[in-house]
């Protein structure tokens, strides 16, 4: 997804999903499932979840610049369409989506730009199996990575998107699945140019009761509203 000044990429809307559906799925750590038998349960759990909290920091390198960006912030995540990506450092902003609207706000603009939220829905597989409306297989290929456990026996996951629609503007999206918790622990993905974004996450909970009033916002006094 991208407003007018600000990127915000699908693949970081579509990572909140991917640890929501990675609950606690009743398999041994020195066992390796079918991927996909393992995505089937990704996708059984995902769907009777109800909502998500997690702290994140995530790591953007661009490759033009040979630089790499680094913010920290937390994210919550609820059913139906519902989601807060809240940044705290080094800059503040929050992207907010609700049924109805999209928001991305930059205090240290005073700038909001605003969107239709059915826009994304309907335009973005990623977002739409985010929101409950499609499905894992029909729109990624899941895989292990070719070293399937890290040192510690964690389980290494690849997402291929099956069409540039569904990628969105990354290639694939690699997974870390903590082996005691089966929680995401760490996604990375990279785009077309080569760029790469990391994000660790901590303290992920799940089914939190979290209120949709939380998906709200009202535009501060004095700030600049734009809508695409």
């Amino acid at each position: 997804m991208r407003f007018v000044g600000q990127s915000i990429p699908v693949a970081l809307l579509f990572v909140a999903l991917i640890c929501l559906a990675m609950g606690p799925i009743g398999a041994s750590a020195a066992e390796k499932m079918p991927v996909d038998i393992l995505a089937d349960k990704i996708q059984g759990i995902y769907d009777g979840a109800r909502d998500l909290k997690a702290g994140f920091t995530q790591e953007a390198t661009i490759k033009s610049l040979k630089k790499t960006e680094k913010e920290t912030g937390t994210v919550y995540f609820k059913k139906p369409r519902r989601m807060l990506w809240d940044y705290t450092s080094p800059q503040k902003k929050k992207l907010i989506i609700n049924p109805k609207t999209a928001w991305l706000y930059v205090p240290e603009d005073r700038l909001v730009y605003m969107q239709d939220a059915a826009t994304l829905v309907n335009s973005k597989l990623t977002i739409r199996f985010l929101t409950g409306i499609g499905k894992l297989k029909d729109d990624f290929n899941v895989k292990y990575a070719a070293e399937p456990l890290d040192s510690d026996g964690n389980y290494r996951l690849e997402l291929v998107p099956k069409t540039r629609e569904a990628g969105a503007g990354f290639e694939r999206l690699s997974v870390m699945v903590d082996k005691d918790t089966f929680l995401i622990t760490r996604c990375v993905f990279n785009d077309m140019y080569g760029n790469t974004t990391r994000i660790t996450f901590r303290n992920i909970k799940l089914n939190n009761g979290l209120a949709d009033s939380m998906f709200n916002f009202t535009p501060p006094a004095g700030v600049t509203v734009q809508k695409i």
